[in-house]
């Protein structure tokens, strides 16, 4: 199948859920995101700063861009003229980093806690008190462009739906936690970001708003 109809394809899945598609191109040459752009795609997710920052030029101004893979503090000013949300932020320096690029550019950016809640030990993220602490403090309250919007999450490859149900409801959960007791009077506060191209139906039933999908749209990288 074609990209488009690979698009189109996951699109007529997702209706009627909250959930929305992220086109995850990462090493993806520009022409197949325009291919992806035409198809109506607008929500796209790259894994690498320095790659992100050289397709964006190329690409139409009302793409939303969204960093899925980790990002070192050194290198938060190279996204922070156009990203619009930083899936994964796992430490308050990031934060801090983020807050004082985006203001330079007159911008606020969203992001959203990455959290661990995999099998494996090599996938990054928060652990739940960690978070707390970040949103207790004076310093996160004192951010004032960088604004949270909700949690993102990498599960285990695994087939083993109960396992996935699980990581997936663990991570619901945390949102919860953190929407009542941080979050409770504030609507943008309202994402949770899991599913990926082998697991993305099943983290729609448990709760996703976004669903992250790059080979099951262009295939398997050589």
């Amino acid at each position: 199948m074609s990209i488009a109809e690979n698009i189109h394809r996951i699109e007529n899945e997702l209706a009627g859920t909250a959930a929305r598609l992220v086109v995850v191109t990462k090493t993806h040459p520009v022409e197949k995101l325009e291919e992806a752009y035409a198809a109506g795609a607008r929500m796209f997710g790259e894994n690498r700063p320095q790659e992100m920052a050289a397709k964006q030029p190329q690409m139409p101004a009302d793409v939303e861009w969204h960093l899925i893979g980790q990002l070192q503090t050194n290198k938060a000013k190279l996204v922070a003229p156009f990203v619009h949300t930083v899936q994964s932020i796992d430490s308050l320096k990031l934060l801090r980093e983020l807050d004082k690029h985006a203001a330079t550019h007159g911008r606020v950016i969203n992001g959203l806690l990455q959290f661990h809640i995999a099998q494996e030990e090599n996938k990054s993220g928060l652990s739940l008190d960690e978070a707390d602490e970040i949103l207790a403090s004076d310093e996160f309250r004192q951010l004032q462009h960088v604004r949270l919007t909700g949690v993102m999450g990498v599960a285990t490859f695994t087939r083993d739906e109960a396992r996935l149900r699980e990581e997936f409801g663990q991570l619901r959960g945390y949102f919860e936690q953190l929407k009542a007791t941080h979050f409770a009077n504030e609507p943008a506060f309202c994402e949770i970001s899991m599913g990926m191209s082998g697991d993305y139906a099943l983290a729609v039933t448990e709760g996703s708003t976004l669903v992250r999908v790059g080979s099951a749209i262009f295939g398997s990288r050589g």
